[in-house]
């Protein structure tokens, strides 16, 4: 009997490897899903927190593209392992802090490993010839599977046609002629293989989740490196880059103030780690100040910041309460500061 051939599939949440895997199927091979958790690419996470978008449907598109393919999904956190790359990618950072070619690397890479640990044959990508500047370009194709150990069992369905035959190919295992020759950035093609398909709903098409592609994202994220003096981060801290206004009045402290009720009940959770304020007079956001050494004008000047975003920005005094990563804080009574006297260079 022929042996059932198997296939590990990255699976994104978007469309294209949601049709990549499709196409992989269609031939008769059993395929799986797999999932890197960066810490990054962390779908439904604004929506899931902030109370006014909780309208739009929070779910993991990785799941739920497996679930309209019927696939398993694996899900894979490899948080530490992706800080190198992040902070040191070989192949340097596209328009902004991703390391789009380095991240693919290490990605067919760890697919790779566990085609090999669990005895599956080949590995299966969305990629598409010219969609993206940095990692999917012809010239850079053979670079991810050479560098990546995965060589000829790399197979990249939607424009299989207009690369060299893989070992799959070769051995008989897919057919060539039922692959695709999509190329360069318009995602018609794909969407008319959808609709061919019967796939009616979809992630996005040129959506994508990686907040390193953002660039008011990675601008926060340089200025957490800078002001720490090293490149260098936790999961907390790229979580809370995504959450709230961020605003540095002063070299040696940042703020991050939350913008509505669903990030005020998220960013409490942070009080054991922070000092923190939330006014008590009117309603209005909690804070949190990320820095060392703090002094009381440092502190005022925060509350009096903070003072602006709440209910009471119009009075002559409000009263703030300061915490200091703990339960325990002191109340203080401040002038709102005026919208005029808050500097834009304050803005990250």
């Amino acid at each position: 009997m022929k042996k059932q051939r198997k296939a590990v599939s990255l699976i994104s949440g978007g469309l294209d490897s949601m049709l990549a895997t499709k196409a992989i199927q269609e031939q008769g091979i059993h395929v799986e899903g797999i999932n890197f958790f960066t810490g990054f690419c962390v779908e439904g996470h604004t929506h899931s927190i902030r109370k006014d978008k909780r309208e739009k449907p929070v779910r993991n598109n990785s799941l739920w593209v497996a679930d309209q393919l019927g696939i398993k999904l694996h899900i894979i956190d490899i948080v530490e392992e992706y800080k190198d790359v992040v902070i040191n990618p070989q192949h340097g950072y596209g328009a902004n802090l991703n390391p789009c070619l380095d991240c693919k690397i290490f990605m067919v890479d760890k697919a790779k490993q566990w085609m090999e640990e669990n005895n599956f044959d080949f590995i299966i990508t969305g990629e598409v010839i010219g969609q993206r500047p940095k990692s999917q370009r012809k010239e850079t194709m053979p670079i991810i599977s050479k560098e990546s150990g995965a060589d000829d069992r790399l197979v990249r369905p939607l424009c299989g046609k207009n690369l060299p035959a893989t070992l799959p190919e070769k051995e008989g295992w897919i057919v060539r002629e039922q692959l695709f020759d999509f190329s360069g950035r318009s995602r018609k093609p794909q969407m008319a293989l959808a609709n061919k398909w019967g796939i009616e709903e979809y992630a996005q098409p040129a959506g994508g989740c990686c907040f390193l592609t953002d660039p008011n994202y990675s601008d926060k994220l340089k200025d957490l490196w800078a002001n720490r003096g090293e490149k260098y981060y936790e999961l907390d801290d790229i979580m809370l880059l995504k959450t709230g206004r961020h605003l540095r009045p002063k070299d040696n402290f940042k703020m991050i103030i939350a913008r509505e009720e669903g990030e005020t009940r998220y960013m409490e959770g942070y009080r054991k780690q922070f000092m923190w304020i939330k006014t008590v007079s009117h309603a209005g956001p909690m804070t949190l100040l990320d820095g060392e050494n703090l002094s009381e004008a440092d502190i005022e000047l925060a509350a009096r910041i903070t003072g602006r975003f709440s209910r009471g920005r119009n009075e002559e005094k409000i009263i703030v309460a300061v915490g200091n990563k703990s339960k325990e804080f002191t109340e203080m009574e401040i002038k709102p500061m005026q919208i005029e006297d808050i500097q834009p260079t304050w803005y990250l």
